[in-house]
């Protein structure tokens, strides 16, 4: 990994799980990590209630926008986390594959959507502990 990791995260439509992933990224990493995310059908915005749910946290993702699946995506980046959607990426030698099995917050409620952003939360600062030297 170089000294800048970079995670990618994606997800079919990259409205949802993904970019809450990748706020989450953002917002804990204290920029220690280049942060990516993409979607093989990416809608035209995120999920509002996937702001919402962000916003609770005090993580605001109103403003991305949704991006298309690269390979040059995949290849900079160290780490690639799908989101349990079946979206399936090239492969890279030396990369990092993970799958998170996840709910898709899509047609859901604030209520439904909540755990799923507490779980991504919980694996967020898992990868994060795995991937960042502890700070001197």
């Amino acid at each position: 990994m170089s000294e800048k990791p970079s995670v990618l995260f994606v997800c079919v439509h990259n409205a949802g799980r993904s970019q809450m992933a990748a706020g989450y990224m953002i917002a804990l990493s204290d920029g220690r990590v280049d942060v990516l995310s993409a979607g093989s059908e990416p809608k035209d915005q995120i999920n509002p209630i996937a702001v919402q749910a962000m916003a609770e946290e005090g993580i605001d993702i109103a403003n991305n926008t949704p991006k298309v699946l690269t390979t040059d995506a995949v290849r900079d980046s160290d780490v690639v986390i799908t989101m349990g959607c079946g979206d399936t990426c090239p492969i890279f030698p030396g990369k990092r594959y993970e799958d998170w099995e996840l709910d898709d917050p899509a047609g859901q409620g604030i209520e439904a959507v909540r755990p799923i952003r507490d779980d991504i939360k919980a694996r967020i600062e898992h990868l994060l502990a795995e991937i960042l030297p502890e700070k001197a």
